[in-house]
């Protein structure tokens, strides 16, 4: 009889600071160790790593890393952040216009799409306890898993 590991998320606070990108990769591998998912560590490293730096340099408050595991196979990892701007490489409908080649910034939403299986973005307005900003996300299917 096959098992259902049941649903699952992890969410990290994290401050304005430049090492935050390296503390949720921390955090991230020993999350999915301890649900034996080490194999979907690389990717999730790299697509957490983008949308927190990306947060770092547009954003001026705390972000926050979330990790879900909702359906057998697939790993969601989200930023939030409080700036509730949509930044181009996840708008709906816009060209993906690459980066020059000697360019040293712009390649990282380009990354995270090209990683994800799916990916979105929600802008989050201020009501009552939110904080507004807006949340991206992208998500994958582990090879050998089945989707749900």
């Amino acid at each position: 009889m096959a098992t259902v590991s049941p649903p699952w998320s992890y969410t990290l606070q994290l401050p304005h600071d430049p090492r935050a990108p390296g503390i949720a990769r921390v955090t991230l591998r020993a999350v999915l160790a301890a649900h034996q998912l080490s194999e979907l560590t690389p990717t999730a490293e790299l697509l957490a790593s983008e949308l927190l730096t990306n947060a770092h340099l547009h954003a001026p408050g705390p972000s926050a890393l979330r990790v879900l595991w909702a359906e057998p196979g697939r790993l969601r990892v989200a930023v939030w952040d409080t700036d509730p701007t949509v930044p181009s490489g996840f708008r709906e409908g816009a060209p993906v216009d690459l980066p020059q080649r000697d360019a040293e910034h712009g390649r990282g939403l380009h990354l995270v799409r090209a990683c994800a299986d799916a990916w979105g973005v929600s802008v989050l307005r201020e009501l009552g306890a939110s904080r507004g900003g807006k949340l991206l996300w992208a998500e994958y299917r582990a090879a050998g898993r089945p989707w749900g």
